[in-house]
């Protein structure tokens, strides 16, 4: 079983183009392919050593969408419930961005305004020394809740360690034990970008200490229920996922269909269909869950060193192009939503185990839908 902060996924910027696609052109002006992905998509199975993989792709043409949808490998399907893992962050970040554009909260408010006493540099000062990700390499001060806001635990840069580095998966956690948990670790250097799924867990509490209601409440009533999004859900302690489903696998092949979803919260709970995720993103792109202005807010990638923005990070492909969107990596799914900045042409892929050998493969797949052909 790998670690943890590979579980729940951490962003990775596109490095090769590998394919060139066949493109046809659409009305809006957005280049879209002819299947191309289609091509690649056998690859993580021969080659990235997944058991079977799926992708849907929407593209919106005038007032309607276009869906193509392709599989490779045995017992997987269009209609499949599966883990999203940190594809979750997007959702808690709506509802954070949502709250805050009903002037409930600030994205400058402590997390102490909201949790109070919950990060002491006290109760950090007996810290023991437990393993590091490269973007830790250099600790920071003990994390305060006086100093860290809302907007750094979005964008990732509140300098907190993040809980998965030792929970390998295999622990479900309570939100206060998963921070608790998290500040047994050196932490990293508050404002400078460094992924850390405790960011989440703690904007899980933040939603819940403002509105009196659990995040997972508030993301079925403000984005579930309004998108109509019927085979997404978080399902809290459930094991098992809603039918129809396939089976998931981990790295050692082992079979993980059945997985607590606290080892994940609010960081990585969602399950969900490859129809619902080309929903959920093309209609956030697309201006139908936050006003401009937030939108903005939510792709602005300054604060990250132009790493990730709110929920929601740029990849920018070696063709130029940039395309907007999570991935999310929970045992025994790999999950990744790519869009174009307007939303109008979506992509998602899946894989049903959290590894594959070759990472090179995601780069090409997402570069043969979104790039047009180079002569």
């Amino acid at each position: 079983m790998p670690t943890l902060r590979t579980v729940l996924s951490i962003p990775v910027l596109v490095a090769a183009l590998l394919l060139s696609p066949a493109l046809s052109p659409d009305t809006s002006g957005t280049a879209t392919t002819a299947g191309s992905a289609d091509a690649v998509l056998p690859r993580l199975v021969t080659e990235g050593g997944a058991p079977a993989a799926a992708l849907l792709a929407q593209i919106r043409t005038g007032p309607g969408r276009v869906s193509r949808y392709a599989d490779t490998g045995p017992n997987i399907a269009r209609t499949d419930h599966f883990r999203a893992g940190s594809i979750t962050k997007t959702f808690v970040a709506v509802v954070v961005l949502q709250l805050a554009a009903e002037h409930r909260l600030s994205l400058n408010d402590t997390v102490d305004q909201h949790l109070p006493g919950l990060l002491r540099p006290a109760r950090t000062s007996g810290s023991r020394t437990g393993p590091r990700s490269r973007s830790q390499s250099r600790s920071g001060s003990p994390p305060d809740g006086r100093r860290i806001t809302l907007r750094q635990l979005l964008s990732h840069t509140s300098g907190l360690p993040d809980f998965t580095q030792v929970t390998a998966g295999t622990v479900p956690l309570t939100p206060p034990q998963a921070v608790d948990l998290a500040l047994t670790l050196p932490p990293a250097r508050r404002g400078h970008y460094s992924y850390s799924s405790t960011n989440y867990v703690l904007l899980g509490m933040v939603i819940r200490q403002v509105t009196g209601h659990p995040y997972a409440a508030e993301a079925e009533r403000r984005i579930i229920a309004p998108l109509g999004l019927a085979g997404t859900s978080f399902p809290g302690s459930r094991r098992s996922l809603p039918a129809p489903h396939g089976h998931a696998f981990a790295a050692d092949g082992s079979d993980v269909t059945e997985l607590d979803p606290r080892v994940a919260g609010a960081a990585g709970e969602l399950v969900t269909t490859l129809d619902d995720l080309d929903r959920f993103y093309a209609a956030l792109l697309g201006g139908e869950l936050l006003t401009p202005h937030w939108l903005r807010e939510m792709k602005d990638t300054r604060a990250a060193q132009g790493e990730y923005g709110m929920g929601l990070y740029p990849a920018r492909l070696p063709c130029g192009v940039t395309v907007w969107g999570h991935n999310g990596r929970i045992s025994g799914s790999y999950v990744r939503t790519a869009a174009t900045a307007d939303g109008g042409h979506v992509l998602t892929f899946r894989v049903n185990t959290d590894a594959m050998a070759d990472t090179r493969l995601e780069p090409a797949l997402l570069s043969a839908e979104f790039c047009p052909r180079t002569w």
